[in-house]
């Protein structure tokens, strides 16, 4: 096959890579177009040359472009591609052309085969085209990693994987399509609570700020700790939890929202609380029951109206930042976190220091095992972590739900139909600890993958996850001991000297650079100084046009983006009704007195 030097077209196609580390790679050793490994090159009846491997051409070998362009008409709406296997790259010229594509990964695999590839023919205007991002020979776990940053379902329309059928049978791209089905379910798990909860948890973190610009009690240093959970386990453990507590040098306890009343029914006051849940279901956790007379189901005893929370005043009570406002009020020791939202993440960065904990698993059993680690714990025993329902059963005695449904039923619903209603609100798959069967759960995909991120965080932890065996789906965790039982240096945690003796002290000066309202009058001009978008232009595109500064501000709204979004899918200028929706409630907020 005649056409231009092969080394020409390589090193102008190599020079164009945006990517530098990716053209390094490249440059030595220098492909051997004389005789190409790799791939043979054909040519098809219009003249265009086309890869194949061994015999089989990787495109059409009548009009390789016309095929592209088939190819690509089969997209319905999707803006993000990623394509496995580059080629000769006719498809992704054929994606690129489309004014509606945003962006296009492509994933290929082997070096010096791609070597050969960019030696086929003048590829310079494709691969300098902003829009292209060009992986090869990604290392295992690196797709479903770059995914969810590349991909922002708040701005873009959908996403798509493009395959080159010849090219990506088997072997490493089968590996690399498992990674990217995996990115995309976690991307939809996290975009379906951004879409739910986007509006609420901007609105509480605006509002928690004017409460937050003294710091809370300092945080103390821990050697080992117990995290509750309110799981149906917790019920027979409880016993457990009491005689580690009735010890010298015993764990610090830490409670999860849900599984506070069920210690303090059972005489168990912990060291700390963590609520993470924005919605204002929350609050029931912390309310004693309305009713003046105990529930059958065992639930804790009723208070009278107007009775003090349940939370004692001398006990911390862990908040996101995103947390309704009405839980601080209940607290006398608030202390404000950041639980990874983004504009938390943006406010402790910009404004004033707030600890860190992690709360990408969901659920805050797992925020509580990060609060833990986060306070030195070199060990964190874990109790009524079932993440399923054991025998039927969803909550631990003494939890909210039962003073709830009690006070709910009637002669027409009975307690057994509310309980009933909350188990089979989804499908369910049932599994069991023993191969008879008797010890058996429902668990769901949400309550699986609350457990998987556990797992999966109890591996990167210094600290050692010990959860105690219970009647829900075992939680898999490392069996290596750690070599001390010293408490570690958390990122934020500060020594205490005993162990017995309450670590908090009364104030913890974290001064801010800046007053409340000062701070949120900025972040106000900042958002509306992001430059108007036109219409249909890609969010790739938009984001391209953005400074640092500028992207970091439109990442703190891209929750309340995707929010605004669910509420009126059909809006055209969603920046500008996103940059309007959010001064708005900022005002709304500087506006509202003290």
């Amino acid at each position: 096959m005649s056409g231009p030097d092969p080394y020409a077209l390589f090193e102008g196609n190599r020079a164009c890579l945006r990517d530098r580390e990716l053209a390094e790679r490249l440059a030595a050793p220098r492909p051997d177009f004389s005789a190409p490994v790799h791939y043979r090159f054909m040519e098809a009846r219009n003249g265009d040359p086309v890869p194949a491997i061994a015999s089989r051409p990787l495109h059409s070998l009548f009009d390789p472009r016309r095929e592209g362009e088939r190819l690509v008409s089969t997209l319905d709406g999707e803006d993000f591609l990623i394509v496995f296997g580059f080629g000769g790259a006719y498809h992704v010229e054929a994606a690129l052309a489309r004014p509606e594509t945003d962006q296009v990964v492509v994933v290929e695999f082997g070096l010096r085969g791609f070597a050969e590839l960019l030696g086929l023919r003048d590829l310079r205007g494709l691969i300098a085209d902003p829009r292209l991002r060009l992986l090869v020979d990604p290392p295992p776990g690196a797709l479903e990693r770059l995914i969810p940053d590349l991909y922002l379902p708040a701005l873009s329309r959908a996403i798509r994987t493009l395959p080159l059928r010849p090219r990506v049978e088997g072997g490493a791209f089968a590996a690399a399509a498992a990674e990217v089905r995996s990115a995309i379910g976690r991307i939809s798990a996290d975009y379906s609570v951004q879409a739910h909860f986007g509006i609420r948890m901007f609105k509480n973190t605006l509002r928690n700020l004017l409460g937050a610009e003294t710091g809370g009690p300092a945080l103390p240093r821990i050697c080992r700790a117990v995290v509750c959970a309110a799981g149906p386990s917790l019920d027979s453990q409880l016993p457990r939890i009491a005689e580690a507590r009735g010890r010298k040098g015993a764990p610090f306890l830490i409670a999860t929202d849900t599984s506070l009343p069920a210690l303090l029914s059972g005489a168990l006051e912990p060291d700390a609380v963590i609520s993470i849940d924005c919605q204002h279901i929350g609050y029931r956790h912390f309310i004693p029951p309305r009713r003046s007379r105990p529930c059958k189901t065992g639930a804790v005893q009723a208070a009278s109206p107007g009775a003090a929370p349940l939370i004692p005043p001398h006990i911390p009570l862990f908040l996101d930042l995103a947390s309704p406002p009405s839980l601080a009020s209940l607290a006398a020791r608030p202390v404000f976190c950041s639980a990874g939202h983004p504009l938390t993440a943006y406010i402790a960065s910009s404004w004033r220091p707030f600890p860190r904990i992690d709360g990408s698993g969901g659920n805050v059993t797992h925020a509580a095992v990060s609060l833990a680690e986060s306070l030195g714990a070199a060990e964190i025993e874990l109790y009524g972590a079932d993440f399923s329902y054991p025998l039927g059963r969803t909550y631990a005695r003494g939890t909210y739900i039962f003073p709830y449904f009690d006070t709910s039923q009637n002669r027409l619903g009975p307690l057994e139909t509310y309980f009933s209603r909350l188990l089979y609100r989804g499908p369910l798959e049932k599994g069991s600890r023993d191969p008879a069967g008797k010890a058996w759960y429902y668990q769901t995909e949400t309550l699986t993958r609350y457990r998987e991120s556990l797992e999966a965080a109890g591996e990167r932890m210094e600290a050692r996850l010990l959860p105690a065996a219970g009647l829900g789906a075992p939680i898999a965790a490392r069996t290596a001991a750690r070599r001390d039982t010293e408490p570690r240096a958390g990122p934020w945690a500060e020594p205490w000297a005993s162990p017995w003796a309450s670590p908090w002290a009364e104030t913890r000066p974290d001064a801010p650079r800046l007053s409340a309202r000062e701070f949120l009058g900025r972040y106000r001009e900042q958002i509306r100084a992001l430059p108007p978008a036109a219409p249909g232009t890609p969010a790739g595109t938009y984001l391209a046009g953005l400074g640092n500064e500028g992207r970091r501000i439109l990442a703190t709204l891209l929750p309340l983006a995707a929010s605004l979004r669910q509420r009126e899918p059909e809006r055209d200028g969603v920046i500008g009704h996103l940059k309007d929706y959010a001064a708005a409630a900022i005002d709304r907020v500087l506006a509202a007195k003290l």
